[in-house]
């Protein structure tokens, strides 16, 4: 009998699969919001005076914030909720991998060559990844533990390691 573990879903699919579209559009009426205080109180001239670069300066800042702001939210997002629906199933000769939109990635235990955890991590979750070299080409994917990670990945990480022989190497 296969062990399968899945990721939690604690937000709705759609959101999951678009919410950088959103982000990008609220930073980009920010920007116009801006611009159209700009072109309401500025003074169109070609001397340079205080005035300018008051205003300049708010069109500076407006355009960082409406563009790091997205950013760093859809990276910090992708990083705790990029799994979310995933599911890791161990079969009797295969880990796989399938991902929430359907496709999927296996390796036959005998192919894996390493477990370790990443030994740097800058966004939040700890990630396992589990390499295998198939048919010459190596390959990996990878399991993230924590608050946001797959329940049940210490279980999994066990079973695993049973399975191929490896330990999971961690720094």
């Amino acid at each position: 009998m296969p062990d399968i573990f899945q990721y939690p879903m604690p937000f709705p699919g759609f959101w999951l699969d678009y919410y950088y579209y959103v982000t990008w559009a609220l930073a980009m009426l920010f920007l116009g919001g801006g611009w159209a205080f700009f072109y309401r109180f500025g003074k169109f001239s070609y001397g340079v005076d205080f005035g300018c670069f008051w205003k300049t300066t708010l069109l500076v800042l407006m355009t960082t914030i409406a563009l790091g702001s997205p950013q760093y939210y859809n990276t910090r997002f992708s990083a705790e909720h990029g799994n979310d629906g995933d599911t890791v199933r161990l079969a009797a000769d295969r880990i796989e991998y399938r991902f929430r939109n359907g496709s999927k990635k296996q390796f036959l235990f005998k192919d894996v060559i390493s477990v370790y955890q990443e030994q740097v991590t800058y966004n939040p979750p700890q990630k396992i990844f589990v390499v295998a070299r198939n048919a010459g080409l190596r390959d990996s994917l990878f399991i993230t533990e924590g608050e946001h990670g797959l329940p049940g990945s210490d279980k999994l990480l066990q079973e695993l390691a049973v399975k191929t022989g490896l330990t999971v190497k961690r720094p």
